[in-house]
């Protein structure tokens, strides 16, 4: 018998193998339909989940955190089911090291709080539990349950399930079992369950399928799901950016028409899913996914409405804010500290800018107070979308308020600019403006802080002493008045 021979035997014996294993892991009221394809698949359900072994899949506790095993461990020996559930088990299918680890349970918020001492239970709209162990924070969640299901007096209750005249859900906290749980999930590839129990992940919604087809898919009704919950339109593209998968037809074809549910999403809840969405390292690819939905204006309705108008409107805006984003994402990717206060800067710039020029036309101020008028437009107007907390929004003003103080370079100015906490923030700022905007000005300006920052002190000062005052900013000393001679009395 030949060598090649000897393969092909292998093949087809493991072929039956396998195709046994999936006979007894399909579902009986989807027997009929797998006999008649021509290749048997496993096929989920909710009641009738698929369950992997420890020999077939590739989750293992050392790929785990510590402090998770610790929370299921005891979850566990206290008498209640515990499962880590979602990203924590979808990335190490897919091959990544997972940096979420949330775990389900069928144990109660309160109860959650009566077996750690290190616990705090979060949320109004849905009540999760936060571990906390050092700076590492495990989130449990009990196994949500159909508000269908709900029990009337449950369902009378304002805080325990209430539901927008939109359908979404602004109360969440009726409690079912883990199979309720699953259905409730947003996306087949986050309803696995990985059990310490038994080492096995349960499958209830054919996630393992979508994860090796790199499949973006929604759990239910897509229009239903994503009136629930709008935050899920922005959740299918981060995953599918993040992920590198595709959104399959029937959950990408209702987000265009349903966009405008975005404008029920509160701000600072927004302004979460901004950090997810523009400091996580595909800042450029989400830009992009958001604007062809129709969703990015709700993050930022100015800017927006900059992109839409005529190119000669809009110049040098969306190069601008690419530059940006590719700079934020080089450096997450490369393991460098970044500030959200950056890119709020840099998007913002040039609709600051019309507000400029706008106000300069029909008042008198001094420029000055012209940058503070058109900065108490356009943050407040920005703060109605998005709640950026007041230590953003001071490093924002500050880096707005250097492109200025880098301009001025004359006498003592130049080493105050240079000794600013946010200079480094200021001097990159502008280094993207010379770039973008290629003006010989800007250019110069930017080449002349670079060369300042690597020559000694005394070469500083020479620097300096070349630099001409820009005309009309040179203030005359006042005249002193003389004293009028005292004349001796007679």
């Amino acid at each position: 018998m030949t060598i090649k021979s000897v393969i092909n035997l292998c093949k087809r014996v493991f072929s039956r193998k396998t195709s046994k294993t999936i006979a007894k892991t399909t579902p009986k009221k989807n027997a009929k339909k797998s006999a008649s394809n021509k290749t048997n698949i496993a096929t989920a359900s909710f009641d009738n989940p698929l369950v992997f072994s420890r020999d077939q899949h590739p989750v293992s506790r050392q790929l785990l955190s510590p402090s998770a095993l610790k929370v299921l461990y005891r979850l566990n020996k206290s008498g209640f089911d515990a499962y880590l559930v979602g990203g924590g088990v979808r990335d190490i299918l897919l091959g990544l090291e997972p940096k979420d680890f949330d775990i389900a349970t069928n144990a109660t918020p309160d109860e959650i709080k009566e077996l750690f001492r290190n616990c705090r239970l979060i949320g109004r709209r849905f009540r999760l539990a936060h571990i906390v162990f050092g700076r590492e924070i495990i989130e449990v969640a009990t196994f949500r349950g159909h508000h269908d299901n709900a029990s009337e007096q449950d369902k009378s209750c304002k805080k325990t399930s209430k539901q927008s005249e939109d359908g979404m859900l602004l109360r969440d906290n009726i409690y079912g079992s883990i199979e309720e749980d699953a259905e409730r999930r947003d996306f087949t590839i986050n309803a696995l369950y990985y059990s310490t129990k038994d080492f096995k992940v349960y499958d209830f919604a054919n996630g393992v399928q979508d994860v090796k087809d790199k499949v973006i898919r929604l759990i239910g009704d897509p229009e239903t799901r994503y009136r629930e919950d709008p935050v899920r339109m922005l959740r299918a593209i981060r995953f599918a950016t993040k992920l590198d998968m595709q959104i399959c037809d029937e959950t990408k074809a209702p987000i265009k028409e349903l966009s405008s549910l975005m404008a029920n999403i509160p701000a600072a809840r927004l302004f979460e899913e901004f950090l997810k969405m523009f400091i996580a390292g595909k800042a450029v690819a989400n830009f992009e996914q958001l604007r062809s939905y129709n969703l990015f204006g709700y993050f930022f309705p100015a800017v927006e409405q900059a992109l839409n108008q005529a190119p000669e409107e809009q110049e040098f805006l969306l190069a601008f804010i690419k530059l940006a984003m590719e700079n934020t994402d080089k450096r997450i990717n490369n393991e460098q500290r970044v500030t959200p206060a950056f890119l709020f800067a840099a998007l913002l710039w040039y609709p600051l800018q019309k507000h400029i020029q706008r106000i300069k036309v029909t008042t008198q101020l001094t420029p000055q107070d012209v940058f503070f008028a058109a900065l108490n437009e356009i943050m407040p107007e920005q703060q109605r979308s998005i709640a950026i907390p007041k230590r953003f929004q001071a490093v924002i003003k500050d880096i707005w308020i250097l492109q200025e103080k880098l301009a001025r370079r004359e006498g003592k100015r130049a080493f105050k600019t240079f000794e600013h906490l946010k200079f480094r923030a200021g001097y990159d700022f502008l280094l993207l403006r010379a770039q973008i905007e290629g003006t010989t000005e800007l250019n110069e300006l930017a080449q002349w802080w670079t060369d300042f920052q690597e020559v000694t002190n005394d070469a500083r000062i020479q620097m300096i002493r070349g630099v001409q005052s820009p005309q009309g900013t040179k203030r005359k000393a006042p005249r002193r008045r003389r004293k009028p001679n005292s004349k001796p009395t007679e």
